[in-house]
């Protein structure tokens, strides 16, 4: 059984988190962040895939790959990526985190976001140490969750429990991203936790797993980020139940399955944050598409009617201009026959087998009024589909992103 929980990513049992001002930000809001298990765990981690990487993700990749971590730094502010003494910069986030917490450097991963190209001050990091340090507590979830934001309006942090005959196991997450959403990986930063112990290789398959299927479906403005990285740690502190995942266990598969659907249901719902949290954004939007020829043809089709400012900007203006959607789909590369298609916003189909359908106005743009918009797309074509989710584009968008930078 499978039921949310408070607390964000120290609801696991063996965790602590906080969230202090170090000063990046230019307004007096939390901008550094630390996440510690108080026992060793295993770790995994997904990365971006932009050509163009920050510091903090080369490195933190180093840490992933030998699969073993204590702890991850956080900041907010700038993105120390491409920009003088980055990877010095980085480095010393992590020795200096490492010597405040009493670790080895090779245990602490680092993350940052913010602004490309200038030049990290990381003294007011260092200075900020070790008070991060002493706010550590099981309580600090929620401040960790608020120091990693940038553009984001509001905290992302979840927490489920997963009870299996042996006891309760927890998964925790929070994450931040909001502008230059479209993930090939995960998204901008998102830390997950629990207290079941895997070893790194089932931890890295179900991760990227996971990855695949929630993060990886977001898209706020098809821009992918030189920071984008998703962490999961994992450290057995769960009692009796924390082994229940074994490959020698009879259950063990059964318990893993359990556990995915755990990690995927925290995932999913960070994913849907993001994207109802996109700059300026009114409106959750989810595109699916069905009856494509393969998978890749429907995740081609959803992901362009998802990233169509024409559709987006309609979705705002609450205009159920549905040759927008179905033009879309028409340019996204994927052999289609407008006979067979069938598009519908909400629950009003407006077009079918390649003539519109008579609907009521007021309906459709009610469904686009709605908090959350549901546009389905079904091609006629076979059996596979994709689900994305964006947001509608409004005219804070293009001011947020036109004053990002000053």
């Amino acid at each position: 059984m499978l039921r949310q929980i408070p607390g964000g990513v120290t609801a696991p049992r063996g965790y602590r988190a906080s969230g202090v001002r170090c000063g990046l930000k230019s307004s007096g809001n939390l901008d550094l962040a630390l996440v510690v298990s108080d026992a060793p765990a295993s770790v995994a981690g997904v990365f971006t895939t932009n050509q163009v990487q920050a510091a903090p993700v080369l490195l933190s990749r180093e840490v992933a790959a030998r699969g073993a971590a204590r702890a991850v730094i956080f900041n907010a502010g700038n993105a120390n990526c491409c920009a003088p003494n980055d990877m010095a910069h980085a480095r010393r986030m992590q020795t200096d985190t490492a010597a405040a917490l009493g670790l080895s450097a090779e245990e602490v991963l680092v993350c940052s976001t913010g602004v490309i190209g200038h030049e990290l001050p990381v003294e007011k990091i260092t200075v900020a140490l070790p008070e991060a340090v002493r706010q550590l507590r099981v309580e600090g979830a929620a401040d960790a969750a608020r120091a990693i934001m940038t553009t984001d309006t509001r905290p992302k942090e979840i927490a489920v429990e997963l009870t299996l005959p042996e006891g309760p196991v927890r998964v925790g997450g929070m994450c931040k991203g909001s502008g230059m959403i479209a993930p090939n990986m995960a998204t901008m930063l998102a830390c997950l936790t629990t207290d079941a112990a895997l070893e790194p290789p089932a931890l890295r398959e179900m991760l990227a797993t996971v990855a695949q299927h929630t993060f990886n479906c977001v898209t706020v403005d098809g821009d992918t980020s030189t920071n984008d990285t998703l962490l999961l740690f994992a450290n057995g502190q769960a009692g009796p139940a924390a082994t229940a995942f074994a490959n020698d266990r009879p259950d063990g598969r059964e318990n893993r399955r359990a556990l995915y659907e755990a990690v995927e249901h925290v995932c999913t719902f960070l994913a849907r944050e993001i994207a109802r949290d996109g700059e300026g954004a009114t409106r959750l939007v989810e595109v699916t598409v069905t009856g494509a020829a393969d998978a890749a043809a429907a995740d081609a089709v959803a992901r362009t009617i998802a990233n169509s400012p024409l559709v987006k900007t309609a979705i705002f203006g609450q205009d159920p201009n549905w040759g927008r959607i179905l033009a879309a789909a028409g340019r996204a590369g994927v052999t289609l026959d407008p006979g067979q298609v069938t598009v519908r916003i909400g629950e009003v189909t407006v077009f079918r087998h390649g003539l519109a359908v008579p609907f009521a106005p007021e309906a459709a743009q009610a469904a686009f009024a709605a908090p959350e918009v549901a546009i389905t797309v079904d091609l006629g074509a076979g059996s596979a589909s994709q689900r994305i989710w964006t947001c509608d584009f409004t005219y804070d968008y293009v001011r947020i992103n036109a004053e990002y930078h000053t």
